[in-house]
């Protein structure tokens, strides 16, 4: 003769109890006993459970960037494709990223979402940087500062480009500047060919563009 399991494991819970037989139909292939339909209950109450669980905590786990692709000039390996990633750089790690954009001239532009002169100076880069973005790759280091409010100010002044992370400020130290904000332009074969301190003038940074994509 056939006999129903007496037990059936399910998330470590014993759905039915051993002092209780359970009597299995052959015919019919049915379950009989109310305590077995209330096992069965509970049964759908843990699965839906488990399931609704599973479903909040991967809606829950943090994303990585912004989905907001940067408008680069070239593409390497250190350079951020997302204008909201803001990875973490060390002076060694940009030393890297500049030898990678060989090739193409650069214009790094120090910043942070603090820095009243530099909120006045970002209408200016953002337009430069539309106007020779498919020629000159901008990248922005923001020094001393959160991610979050570096976050906003990228978004409120539409930035297009990608910036990395200096919390502790050892690039903009190691470039020998001292105030806020900064920029440095670089050649094509690497060489710094100007540096500004302060806030851009349209025309200031129009001419050190014009003097990179013309040497």
């Amino acid at each position: 003769m056939r006999r129903a399991p007496a037990e059936l494991p399910l998330l470590g819970l014993s759905l039915v109890e051993r002092s209780e037989p359970v009597t299995f139909n052959r015919f019919s292939g049915t379950l009989r006993g109310r305590r077995w339909a209330r096992a069965r209950q509970r049964v759908v109450i843990v699965l839906t459970s488990v399931t609704i669980t599973a479903g909040c905590g991967a809606q829950g786990e943090p994303s990585h960037g912004s989905g907001q692709h940067a408008a680069n000039a070239a593409t390497t390996a250190l350079l951020p494709r997302d204008v909201l990633a803001l990875p973490s750089f060390d002076f060694s790690t940009y030393e890297r990223l500049l030898y990678e954009l060989r090739g193409t001239p650069v214009v790094v532009n120090i910043w942070a979402s603090w820095c009243g002169p530099c909120r006045q100076e970002a209408p200016v880069l953002v337009d430069a940087a539309k106007r020779y973005g498919d020629e000159v790759q901008f990248l922005g280091v923001d020094f001393q500062d959160q991610r979050g409010p570096a976050a906003e100010f990228t978004t409120r002044y539409h930035v297009p480009y990608p910036s990395v992370f200096d919390a502790p400020g050892a690039i903009h130290d190691a470039l020998g500047f001292v105030g806020l904000p900064d920029t440095v332009f670089y050649a094509a074969d690497g060489r710094i060919v100007a540096t500004w301190a302060g806030p851009l003038t349209p025309q200031a940074l129009r001419q050190n563009i014009e003097r990179l994509l013309s040497g």
